[in-house]
């Protein structure tokens, strides 16, 4: 029997080639007026190319990272999109063919020249600077998640080198999904590194570490984010397990090495946010996660915490290899989750989906992080699209407190990445919500601003990018320092 292909989505042509920089461009006005208040710079960070020398990555995660930096100013809106210049890059954008190993690929120059790298403590894993960032006062971080950030400058992009915060060596990585207090400033993010150490990290607005602390796990951890609830942090480990022999031998890549383990439990920690100790561990159902919205302590001492969720790890896990080639072909459904746990004894009271339409990229207002929410936005998909195949085209808002959904699909062929919300910084109630679109009808990626209490109306503006910019996965907004 022959196999059946999946027809290109119109979404192929952002994978179809390598995207290519452009400089500080000032942006056309689509429709609307863009907001007065809405003054600072949106950062998106995804993988920009995923070919090299005739052969494609093995994997969505494995593209080399490319900012896209929006600058909302009182003369207008400029754009610019930069690769990071990481060691790797540079050197494959050289040899134009790959180099290194990275998570959905094992060393192309063969076992040997990985074996002779590892004995002689090189660099045997691709730093792709692809996933997330981190605007500090002075420098924005380019953020990986089995490595070290990439530090760029905050206004053109240009890659200033690695950074360890005059404290971290290369066997500590720094996760690409950093929280921050909203009362403080101050920044708490983890690592998890080969040897099963979950590196735990407390810093000042500015970057410098407060306080770190290793603890040692059972099992190496697949850990991608985690969730800051008042004085906790929380992790939830789904029932994972790294064939760590065949990466260390370089015989599989991660992707292929993380092994879903069958009648296992998802393990829950529950840390001190102030000390980094202990407090409980439990045990839930079987389930694996990308990404949390928010959490926070209730009046009655328990946590609540909602993420998305997905039943297994097999499954988005090949959705998103898939992405890499322009066709996707698999059912990956993830959904809104809500849990309430009792932080002391690490015991799950409730677990409960809140929208049964696949979803992902949950976001809050930044204001009101580990604090009591109402809100969650999130990417979710259009109901005529397969469920959980095709890329989404809508941007939802669920209502914790009436337990509604509003929306707003954005038509066919049409498709957006995670939204973010922009506190407006004269209304402490008010907001933005903020997204890239691509049109596949137009072939050319846009930006739609909403008022974030009017959601299910037309943007408040939309204004079109120089050229088609690829899928993101995460981003940030740094306002504008007062004057």
């Amino acid at each position: 029997m022959t196999a059946v292909t999946a027809p290109p989505r119109s979404w192929s042509k952002l994978v179809a080639q390598n995207a290519q920089e452009f400089g500080p461009t000032p942006l056309t006005l689509l429709s609307g007026q863009i907001p007065q208040g809405l003054r600072g710079t949106l950062y998106r960070n995804g993988p920009g190319s995923l070919q090299r020398g005739g052969k494609r990555v093995g994997h969505w995660f494995d593209g080399d990272g490319a900012i896209l930096a929006v600058h909302f100013r009182e003369d207008g809106v400029k754009a610019l999109y930069r690769y990071v210049k990481t060691q790797s890059y540079l050197a494959e954008t050289q040899a134009d063919r790959y180099l290194w190993s990275n998570y959905g690929m094992t060393d192309p120059q063969g076992l040997w020249h990985y074996w002779q790298s590892l004995f002689t403590q090189q660099d045997i894993l691709k730093n792709s600077a692809n996933t997330s960032v981190l605007a500090l006062p002075d420098r924005l971080l380019a953020l990986w998640e089995a490595g070290l950030p990439h530090a760029l400058d905050l206004e053109t992009l240009e890659t200033l080198g690695i950074e360890n915060f005059s404290q971290l060596n290369r066997d500590r990585p720094y996760s690409a999904h950093p929280l921050r207090d909203p009362n403080t400033g101050d920044i708490f993010s983890i690592g998890v590194d080969i040897q099963s150490n979950l590196n735990l990290y407390h810093q000042n607005a500015s970057g410098q570490i407060l306080k770190q602390k290793t603890l040692k796990l059972k099992d190496i951890p697949f850990v991608h984010s985690f969730c800051l609830a008042g004085p906790y942090l929380i992790f939830l480990f789904p029932p994972l397990k790294l064939d760590k022999l065949g990466v260390l031998f370089g015989t599989k890549a991660y992707a292929s090495a993380l092994q879903w383990q069958t009648g296992a439990s998802t393990r829950l920690l529950v840390i001190d946010r102030d000390n980094f100790e202990i407090i409980s561990q439990g045990e839930t159902d079987p389930f694996f996660l990308w990404h949390y919205g928010n959490g926070c302590l209730d009046t009655d001492g328990n946590v609540r915490l909602d993420f998305v969720k997905f039943s297994d790890f097999a499954q988005t896990n090949e959705f998103l290899r898939e992405m890499a080639t322009g066709r996707s072909h698999t059912i990956s459904n993830g959904y809104l989750w809500q849990m309430r746990l009792n932080p002391q004894t690490g015991q799950v009271l409730e677990s409960n989906p809140l929208i049964q339409r696949s979803s992902e990229f949950p976001v809050i207002d930044p204001r009101l992080t580990s604090q009591p929410w109402r809100y969650t936005y999130l990417a979710i998909q259009r109901h005529q699209a397969t469920p959980g195949q095709e890329w989404f085209g809508a941007i939802a808002r669920f209502d914790h407190q009436t337990g509604t959904i509003s929306e707003h699909d954005l038509g066919e062929n049409r498709y957006v990445v995670e939204p973010l919300y922009i506190p407006d910084g004269g209304n402490p109630d008010q907001g933005w919500l903020i997204t890239i679109v691509y049109d596949g009808q137009k072939d050319q990626s846009e930006i739609w601003i909403w008022d974030s209490a009017g959601l299910a109306d037309e943007p408040l503006c939309r204004l079109v990018l120089p050229q088609r910019i690829p899928f993101s996965f995460h981003g940030t907004w740094a306002p504008l320092p007062p004057a």
